[in-house]
């Protein structure tokens, strides 16, 4: 029996998203590929519901750089309520402890400190966190009493921005893959002895894409099978920026998009260094770069143009 060819168009790159608070990560990806028409299509960094910003929704040949996004730095923007704990560790959550305390721009300053750089963090209950299998929402709904392990994090900065009253303070913070928002602001009211919980949370840019280029998603909507919201489209290459560009022969394009090695010329790269390989600018794959060669470990779909005699 064959299997079902996928209805769509073969169209492939990013489209940033600048998505509004309520639906979830997966819905705009659904919403975006419609409007598209694509044949397939993933994002590269899950937004809670409520969270907005930079969803980088990848089509086509792109959600094959979809990694090399998520494990990119991202930045946050993000307001803390203190004094009252929540049992998601946002305002959606049920109050389930309380303070009077308040700290000041000084304490909060420098309880941040200790939240740079190598962490270790526990994942808030309400995620998407898997326990024996299971997502530890859904078992936290189903009241069950859980454990989440902590897991390490990267945090390259967390800065107090603003302070609009003594409950409120808004804080920047740029990490690495992982990192739950939430957390940071549920262990640093913690921290303060105050509780605390995230009122609001924007990212600001994930990897390569900055929430100043995204397009929203009524105007998504609008133009939705339009040719214009093509225009959108960055080239897939863009989620491949933080790896070394490597540029190969039309001999050694075919080799690689084939699965096997082909010669690149020298660049920037070393010896061992996954890097991607690229022809008249456009990618061909992604590999490890040995004496000469890249070994590919994904490769690209040509486009019309470099296949056309």
């Amino acid at each position: 029996m064959m299997a079902r060819k996928r209805k769509g168009r073969d169209i492939s790159g990013w489209l940033v998203v600048d998505k509004p608070a309520g639906p979830t990560s997966t819905a705009v990806v659904n919403k975006v590929r419609w409007a598209l028409q694509a044949k397939k299509a993933g994002h590269a960094g899950t937004l809670d519901p409520q969270a907005t910003g930079v969803l980088a929704v990848a089509l086509g040949e792109a959600t094959k750089t979809v990694p090399f996004v998520t494990d990119a730095l991202k930045a946050y923007r993000f307001a803390v309520r203190f004094g009252q704990a929540t049992n998601t560790d946002d305002a959606e959550g049920e109050v389930i402890a309380q303070s009077d305390a308040r700290p000041t721009d000084d304490e909060i300053k420098e309880a941040l400190r200790p939240f740079v750089g190598d962490i270790m963090q526990v994942p808030p209950k309400f995620s998407a966190v898997k326990i024996d299998g299971q997502r530890a929402y859904k078992l936290a709904r189903d009241g069950e009493d859980i454990e989440i392990a902590a897991r390490p994090l990267w945090v390259e900065e967390l800065l107090l921005t603003d302070r609009p009253d003594a409950d409120t303070a808004v804080l920047e913070m740029t990490c690495g893959k992982g990192g739950y928002v939430r957390a940071i602001a549920r262990d640093l009211g913690a921290a303060l002895g105050c509780h605390g919980h995230v009122i609001w949370l924007r990212r600001i840019w994930s990897g390569p894409f900055d929430v100043e280029d995204g397009i929203t998603l009524d105007r998504i909507e609008a133009l939705a099978q339009d040719p214009e919201l093509d225009g959108h489209l960055l080239p897939l290459e863009v989620g491949l920026s933080e790896l070394p560009e490597l540029r190969c022969t039309p001999e050694g394009a075919a080799k690689l998009r084939n699965g096997n090695p082909g010669m690149v010329y020298p660049g920037d790269a070393e010896y061992g260094d996954e890097c991607w390989a690229s022809l008249d600018g456009h990618a061909v794959a992604v590999g490890i770069y040995k004496a000469g060669a890249l070994h590919p470990s994904r490769v690209f779909v040509a486009p019309q143009s470099d296949t056309e005699s």
